[in-house]
């Protein structure tokens, strides 16, 4: 085959730029988009100067575009579907073993207009972990059994460049700061903290047991499993269209879940950060370190907050100004780092602009319906 024939031909797959990875992750990513028996890839291929005879239409003359949108329709159908079991077993089945509970004599109960959890306090923790939990790794196991990525493409492991792990680091405490300003903290960690505080607890609320099982549940496990879900599963099978659309769909997916307008920016910015980090270091453990940290400051910001000592604005300006300053000091040196590096995310250039893909996948049913359903809960929330 001579060059000009080459030129001619259109490969989406071998047109992807797998160098921003380790050699093991994009073998396996090539090969599972490779597969012909899958319906989520995005494969096209075809010369340039042939056409395809097809019964009733005569000669059609198929182009990258419309593949794309057909592989972009069939993985939102199966984001969707995914985010809908998510805001299920967060609204509705949440109640159910509430009811369930209570009815079996269980020390449990929910004010229904105002959503407040009251009753024991291991009780309570039980079920908010357990809620919290499944609601996350039910749709992961869901996409993982839908995508069937292998693991070594599913998630980045390879600590490629450490220096993007502190950049990521510095970077989301910039972020925290920059969202508690507005938005002092999280309403779920500021309701859990004031659900502790009525049953008896004081300032030094860390001695109760219960809440220090919930506090690690919620600043540990939690990002784990939701990263698995969101860099992991989610993530990857996005890839095919580039960094920046998976980063920026992934992160607005993970904002309009939380179902809170307070925290969505909040949520959204550190989603940024984390899956950029994540791309930059070559692992999904940054992007769990930056929601790590996030956690860790808005937990710590709540428990400042709600002392009751006459030098709480003291305390908190001071906490608030360390980490400014950690997270500056931290940028400067990792931009300094990075100047001698050739860091760069994998692009994707078509017929589809990147506004129009957006606009296509986010009018997939039904992950429309979810964006509207998440919504519409933030601004009752908000109002409520």
């Amino acid at each position: 085959m001579n060059d000009n024939s080459r030129n001619d031909i259109i490969d989406v797959i071998d047109e992807f730029d797998y160098s921003t990875q380790n050699a093991v992750y994009s073998e396996k990513f090539r090969q599972w988009r490779s597969r012909r028996d899958n319906p989520y890839a995005f494969t096209f291929e075809k010369h340039q100067r042939e056409s395809v005879y097809v019964d009733g239409r005569g000669f059609v003359d198929k182009s990258p575009v419309e593949a794309e949108k057909k592989s972009l329709s069939a993985i939102f159908f199966a984001l969707g579907s995914a985010s809908l079991m998510w805001i299920v077993i967060d609204i509705v089945i949440y109640r159910l073993i509430i009811i369930v509970l209570n009815l079996s004599g269980v020390d449990i109960n929910m004010n229904f207009s105002s959503s407040t959890i009251y009753g024991g306090c291991y009780e309570v923790v039980a079920v908010l972990m357990m809620t919290a939990f499944i609601k996350v790794f039910i749709p992961f196991i869901y996409l993982h059994i839908k995508f069937k990525i292998p693991l070594k493409a599913e998630f980045l492991s390879n600590m490629s460049n450490p220096s993007a792990l502190m950049g990521a680091v510095s970077i989301t405490f910039i972020v925290c700061i920059a969202t508690s300003i507005p938005a002092a903290y999280s309403t779920e960690t500021k309701e859990v903290y004031q659900f502790f505080a009525s049953s008896g607890a004081d300032v030094s609320v860390w001695n109760q047991s219960e809440f220090l099982v919930y506090s690690i549940f919620d600043v540990i496990v939690m990002p784990i499993v939701s990263q698995l879900f969101f860099c992991g599963a989610m993530f990857t099978v996005m890839r095919q269209f580039g960094d920046y659309f998976a980063i920026v769909m992934m992160s607005v997916t993970s904002a309009l879940l939380t179902q809170d307008l307070r925290i969505m920016p909040a949520v959204f910015l550190v989603s940024l950060v984390g899956a950029y980090g994540m791309l930059t270091s070559g692992t999904i453990f940054t992007s769990v370190v930056v929601h790590i940290i996030y956690k860790m400051y808005d937990l710590a910001l709540t428990i400042i907050e709600n002392n009751n000592s006459e030098n709480m604005m003291t305390y908190r300006l001071i906490f608030m100004c360390s980490v400014l300053v950690a997270g500056s000091f931290g940028l400067m040196l990792y931009r300094n780092m990075i100047k001698r590096k050739n860091i760069h995310l994998a692009g994707y250039n078509s017929e589809l602009t990147f506004g129009k893909r957006v606009f296509h996948a986010s009018k997939t049913f039904p992950y429309s319906v979810v964006a509207i359903l998440c919504m519409i809960c933030a601004v009752i929330r908000t109002v409520l």
